[in-house]
This record gives structure tokens, C-alpha cells and sequence, in this order.
């Protein structure tokens, strides 16, 4: 066939100026060995060779020296006759040295009777395209080596539908889940049973979908169950065409913060109470003051206008009522002065546990029948410096508030405890040892503003009639004057706790408090030796406390201080000697034990070591037996003094 443009030219040799003219790409042919047979400008513009360098050379020429070593080029042939075609990219040299990025072709060509004559081998450098590429995928290495390597924020892919795609170490380290654990389940799992049903899951995906951002923060789950409190980012990830591809997820944990910025705001709320507390105080002290010199004058004026009067009928009742007045108005301050903290206390070293118990009877009959008393006073919970009578009367008013809040009745307990408070663990009270009292019912409860204000004086929620609004008012301003702190928990519904934090007293304090003097308990069911004991003991300068049986004796233990025991064991009935010594060492660890009897029997099971354990005064005992058993006790109490002698009768 001829060119119709040039009928000189055949079909052959339009091909060969075709292929000679294409500068872009090297087209060459081989023999069947692999030599160069022919040569077009794209292929000397690529790789640097004119025809008369490169002709007649075996086109392995062209590539690697590890490619060359490794065999490929005879491989790329093989290929291409077994299959017609060889295709790959690889690097390639040109004359000068230098490599290039190459799309290699290589066709095998046959003639009409399937003989081979030789390969067709089309070259590109397609070295940009391969660099864009690696340039590409580094970047997303890099990418992903960051997002990998970041481990304070959870930063992870949904797809459309919110199911989590990938999973970064931080997302591990905050919400526990490996990759393997999460990839494939649906983000939901992260929130909080109340969230999910309220769909807050499903809100935020909608959110981002169409506004493209969502953020937020509150609280998320992890694997183990725990919560912490999260910021949330989720941002829309859409293609090209605007269509949602998914969303990118990035979580971090600000638990921590939040904890600190809710401390802080607690101490400010703590200091803002403490100020307004001291500022009602000082108002309420001077008033108090003021007030009080105002009935002086009024008491003093009335008792004259008395003496000054004949006494007729109408005038007595008139000064009686003003009298009633005047006292009811002396009350009140001295209510107003217990709150302002300026009332005159007798303080003491007193065990807590004692004053409560010799108080029981009369808190519970504060109460009334629907209501059931629980006491339970931790044998440990120690001594405080207080004054007694005003202690009694605050466990008065805090029973009464907690009778008031159960009229249909339920459960007040009242219970004691030493604890030792870590510095800040109680706002306003140093770390140490404090002797905790709480008395709790299982009432109305109180509403946060309700509870926000129950200390201010005249502040009640009662009807009118029913209460002054300074019962709690008082509780706060003894407990404050003491050293010590008053906390109320409380919820509508949920009854109230109010807990009263006392500094506990030391060795030092309760031997001041006793002025150098102890107080034995002598207990003996022989009223004769009875008198006789407490006469030795009073001789030697001890205060005397008796009882004539074992549970007699408890119930003293119990309701005021003592430092020695003195008990004979043999006891006609109920709990004897030996039971009571166990009792008071298991219970009072800080009293002194003295055993006396003119005959231990061996029922009692005092023989031998057992007996040993305590200070022993054989009956009958003088006044030099005593004194040196009480020199044992006072050196713990353990092994037998040299007065202590068990004799055969």
C-alpha cells in the first residue's frame, strides 16, 4: 500500500519514520539473542546513545549492575517468549551514569510460520511519576508514624456509618482497646449506658456530616468499665465529588483537668462559705454582745421596779411575763454567741465514746417511738478536748433535726471513729488524728439550697413554730470554737449524714485533764470490802468509782474515764473477774488491770501463765499490797510483782 500524500513511500517505511520521530519513548528492536538491532531518537534522547554507539550491543547494556548480576535481563526475555509479553518497572542507566525511573515493554515477534524473529522493546521514563509517588508515600508513612507515635490523644478513622476503620496508640493507651479489639466495632461502645440511650452517639455523626465539625466534651467509658472525662473532636472527611468518605475521630483524656478545675472551684465555694460564715459570726457576736447589755439593763431595771412596787395582782404577772421575756432573750443570745463562736466553754480531755454513752437515754428518748437507734462507737476512737455539757447538747440538736426529719419514722445511727485526715482531705482541718462522730437518718434529706444554707442562724425550712433555725447553727460554732469541723451530706429522699471532725487528744492531755490524779473502779460484790477498798485507795490519793458486778462495771467503763480496774474475779453471778479484765483490755486498752481473790479456782482457768498476764493482790490485802500491785500495773500490767502471791486460801 502507497502513501497517497507520497506513493514513493510503502508501509514499511512510514512505520519506520513514525518510529524514528517519536521522541518520548525509546522503540527499538532486538535479535533473538537480546542485541540492539535498531535505534530511534526517543531512545537515543532517553538514554544517551547515538545509533553507531549502541547498535549490535546486548540491550542488558542498559540496566543495573545488581539487575545484571541478578539475571533479570534474561529473565525479562524468557518471560516474553513464554507469554508474547514482558512489562515492569525498574531502574535503568543511561550513558552518562545516571538512573532512571523506566515502564518497560518487551514483545515478542514472530513470523507467519511462528519463528522467532526478535523483541519489540518500548522504554519510558516515567522518573517524575515515581517520585511524586515515593514523595506521596512517605508522606503518609510520616503521617502515620505521627499519628502512631502520639500517645496523649486517641486519633482514629470511621467509616460513614461511625465503625472505627484504624486505631492509633493512644487511642489503646486511653480507651484500653487494642486495634484488634475495636477496628470493625461501632464508636457507640465508648460512651455511657445514659448517653447511648439517649442517642448522643448518633447526634454527634449527624452533627459532622452536616456541619462538618462536632466537638464536645463529657464523660466515656474504657474497656475495664472506668470512665473519664473526654474533648471530642469528629470532622468530616469528604472526596472530591463532596461525598462522605468518613470521619476523623480525636479523643483526649482531661480527667485530670477537670478533677483540678472542680477542686479549685470547691475551694473557692469552701472560701466563699468560710467568709460568709465569718461575716454572719462577727455580725452576730456584736449583736449578741449588745443585745445582752440590753437585758442587763432591762433585768436589773425590772428587779428595782419590783422591789419599789407593792406587788397588787395585775403588776406581778406583768413583771413575770417581762421576766419570762428577758430569759427567753438571754437563750437566744447565748444561742447567737454559740454560733458566732464566742461562748464561754469548759473544755476537758473526755473520752467521746463515754459521753455519748452516759447521754444514750436521753437521746433516745428525743426520739420517738417509729424511730430505731443504731450506736455503734469504735472502741479506738479515742479522747477529745471539749466541753461536755456543750458536746451533749449538740448530739441533742443534731438527734431532734434527725427526729424531725422522719416523722413517719426510719433509722438514726450514730457512730464514732479515730481517723488520721491526709492534709486537704477536710477543708479548714490540719492532717492528724481527729476523733470522727456522725450521726445519720434515713429522712426527707435536704435540697441543695437547703443544705447550701443550714448552718446560717435562723435559716429553717420548719413551719412556723416548729424551730428557731439555730440548732445547726449551734452544732457549727461549738464544733468550730473546739478545733473542729461539721460536714452535712444529704439528698432529697436520701436522708442526712452531718459529721463531726474533733482533734483527738494525746497522753499529755488526758493527764492534764485528770490533774495528776487517776480513777480506779473498784469492783467487789461484798459491800463491807467494798468500803474498805475505796477507803485504801482514796488514802493513797486516787479517785474512787465502784460497782458491785461485772456489767455494772461495764456500764461505768462506759460512761466516764478510768485508768485502773480492780476487780476480784470470783463474781456470784454473770461475768466474772477474769471475763472482765479480757473485756476491758480487748475494749480500753489504755486502763490498768488488777485482779485480786483469796482463792482463783481452777474452773476459771487462771492456772499457770494465764494468770500470770495480769497484776494479782492475793486477799486479804493491806494498803502495801495494793500500792505495790499498782506499781506492776502501771508497768503494763504483765508478769507477777513480787506482791503478787497467789497463796492456797
Amino acid at each position: 500500500m502507497q502513501d497517497p500524500l507520497n506513493p514513493s513511500l510503502t508501509d514499511e517505511q512510514r512505520l519506520q519514520y513514525l518510529i524514528s520521530g517519536i521522541s518520548d519513548y525509546a522503540i527499538y528492536m532486538l535479535d533473538p539473542s537480546g542485541r540492539i538491532a535498531s535505534w530511534n531518537a526517543g531512545a537515543q534522547s532517553l538514554k544517551g546513545y547515538a545509533p553507531q554507539e549502541i547498535l549490535g550491543q546486548h540491550f542488558s547494556h542498559f540496566y543495573t549492575p545488581e539487575d545484571q548480576a541478578g539475571g533479570l535481563p534474561a529473565r525479562a526475555l524468557a518471560h516474553a517468549l513464554a507469554h508474547g509479553k514482558y512489562e515492569a518497572e525498574g531502574w535503568r542507566v543511561r550513558k552518562d551514569g545516571t538512573r532512571f525511573w523506566a515502564n518497560v515493554v518487551i514483545d515478542a515477534i514472530h513470523d507467519e510460520q511462528g519463528k522467532l524473529l526478535g523483541y519489540a522493546k518500548v522504554t519510558c521514563d516515567v522518573t517524575q511519576r515515581k517520585q511524586a509517588e515515593d514523595a506521596l508515600r512517605e508522606s503518609e508513612q510520616r503521617f502515620r508514624l505521627l499519628v502512631q507515635g502520639v500517645t496523649d490523644y486517641a486519633i482514629y478513622m470511621l467509616s460513614p456509618e461511625g465503625v472505627v476503620t484504624n486505631w492509633n496508640v493512644g487511642a489503646e493507651r486511653i480507651k484500653g482497646y487494642s486495634h484488634d479489639d475495636i477496628v470493625g466495632s461501632h464508636f457507640s461502645r465508648f460512651y455511657t449506658d445514659e448517653d447511648r440511650g439517649a442517642g448522643l452517639p448518633a447526634r454527634a455523626l449527624g452533627t459532622a456530616a452536616r456541619e462538618g465539625r462536632y466537638e464536645a466534651e463529657g464523660w466515656r467509658q474504657r474497656k475495664d468499665g472506668s470512665r473519664f472525662w473526654a474533648h471530642v473532636i469528629i470532622d468530616a472527611i469528604q472526596g472530591d465529588d463532596g461525598k462522605l468518605l468518613g470521619f476523623a475521630k480525636i479523643t483526649r483524656d482531661l480527667t485530670e483537668k477537670k478533677q483540678a478545675q472542680e477542686a479549685l472551684e470547691q475551694a473557692q465555694l469552701a472560701l466563699f462559705q468560710s467568709q460568709k460564715m465569718e461575716s454572719i459570726g462577727q455580725l452576730t457576736g456584736g449583736v449578741a454582745h449588745d443585745f445582752n447589755n440590753l437585758l442587763s439593763v432591762l433585768a436589773s431595771g425590772l428587779e428595782l421596779l419590783s422591789l419599789s412596787r407593792s406587788g397588787s395582782g395585775s403588776d406581778a404577772k406583768t413583771i413575770d411575763s417581762m421576766r419570762r421575756a428577758i430569759d427567753r432573750g438571754a437563750t437566744l443570745t447565748q444561742q447567737l454567741l454559740a454560733f458566732a463562736r464566742q461562748q464561754p466553754l469548759q473544755p476537758e480531755t473526755r473520752s467521746i465514746n463515754r459521753l455519748i454513752s452516759g447521754f444514750e437515754s436521753v437521746l433516745r428518748r428525743a426520739g420517738h417511738s417509729g424511730i430505731e437507734f443504731a450506736f455503734q462507737l469504735d472502741s479506738q476512737a479515742g479522747s477529745a478536748v471539749v466541753d461536755a455539757a456543750r458536746f451533749e447538747s449538740a448530739l441533742l440538736n443534731l438527734v431532734v433535726n434527725a427526729r424531725d426529719a422522719m416523722p413517719e419514722g426510719g433509722t438514726l445511727r450514730l457512730e464514732t471513729a479515730q481517723v488520721a485526715l491526709a492534709e486537704g482531705e477536710v477543708t479548714g482541718l490540719a492532717a492528724g488524728p481527729y476523733v470522727r462522730v456522725a450521726v445519720a437518718d434515713t429522712g426527707t434529706g435536704m435540697a441543695p439550697e437547703t443544705l447550701r444554707r443550714a448552718f446560717e442562724p435562723f435559716y429553717t425550712t420548719k413551719e412556723t413554730g416548729k424551730g428557731t433555725g439555730l440548732g445547726l447553727s449551734q452544732v457549727y460554732g461549738f464544733i468550730k470554737q473546739s478545733g473542729g469541723e461539721v460536714l452535712i451530706d444529704s439528698a432529697p429522699g436520701a436522708g442526712t449524714t452531718i459529721t463531726i471532725y474533733l482533734p483527738a487528744a494525746g497522753t499529755q492531755d488526758r493527764e492534764a485533764a485528770h490533774g495528776g490524779s487517776e480513777t480506779v473502779l473498784i469492783v467487789e460484790d461484798e459491800p463491807d470490802l467494798l468500803d474498805v477498798a475505796s477507803a485504801l485507795f482514796i488514802s493513797m490519793g486516787y479517785d474512787v468509782a465502784t460497782a458491785a458486778s461485772g456489767q455494772e462495771a461495764k456500764n461505768v467503763l462506759a460512761s466516764r474515764d478510768v485508768d485502773i480496774l480492780f476487780t476480784d474475779i470470783v463474781m456470784p453471778e454473770g461475768v466474772n473477774g477474769i471475763e472482765l479484765a479480757e473485756y476491758t483490755r480487748a475494749h480500753y486498752p489504755g486502763v490498768k488491770l488488777m485482779l485480786a481473790s483469796g482463792y482463783p479456782p481452777p474452773k476459771l482457768g487462771l492456772e499457770g501463765a494465764q494468770l500470770g498476764d495480769y497484776t494479782f493482790v492475793s486477799k486479804p490485802y493491806r494498803l502495801s499490797d495494793l500500792a505495790r500491785g499498782l506499781r506492776s500495773a502501771g508497768q503494763g500490767g504483765r508478769g507477777r510483782p513480787e506482791a503478787a502471791r497467789v497463796q492456797g486460801g
